[in-house]
């Protein structure tokens, strides 16, 4: 697969070739032979020269926003694009009119809940407030609805990839 990077204003190629654990990844000019897994959901460790690299990656909240990339202290904003994919497409939550779940990218502590039940919101309204590795997310909405489930309470441990809200 084949992609396009930017990360932190410069721009990257990146290919990338999975067989199984095996990860094969070219960027730019240089090439890495990496063994991958996902213990959880967003979660990934990554070994490569005997090292192994814990990746946290927050879901994207729409298709166009930048992935939120953790490993170790460093923190990055990746913004990935397929060049076979054709542009002005609908994002998937705006194309489909199903329901949509806000789900934690790494464990943490819900710190406030910014809405209630029921309430209407607008896409990228600020729905839930996690802290994670001392640091606080608002997570938003990912599309226009109403607020059907709220599974968590302030205050409430999460672990990664558990679903926090459910908007339809």
């Amino acid at each position: 697969m084949k992609l396009h990077a930017a990360v932190e204003g410069a721009k990257h190629e990146i290919e990338v070739t999975r067989d199984g654990e095996r990860l094969s990844a070219r960027v730019d000019d240089r090439s890495y032979e990496l063994e991958a897994s996902e213990p959880e959901p967003n979660v990934y460790l990554l070994k490569h020269d005997g090292r192994i690299f814990e990746v946290f990656v927050s879901p994207q909240k729409s298709a166009n926003d930048p992935y939120a990339i953790r490993v170790g202290t460093a923190e990055l904003e990746i913004t990935l694009t397929d060049p076979k994919r054709l542009r002005g497409t609908a994002t998937e939550a705006d194309a489909v009119g199903g329901k949509a779940e806000i789900r934690t990218a790494m464990p943490g502590k819900v710190v406030r809940i910014l809405v209630a039940k029921g309430a209407d919101v607008q896409k990228g309204d600020g729905v839930i407030v996690v802290e994670a590795m001392k640091m606080q997310n608002e997570m938003k909405s990912p599309k226009d609805g109403a607020i059907k489930e709220i599974r968590v309470v302030e205050g409430d441990t999460v672990s990664a990839g558990d679903i926090l809200v459910v908007i339809e």
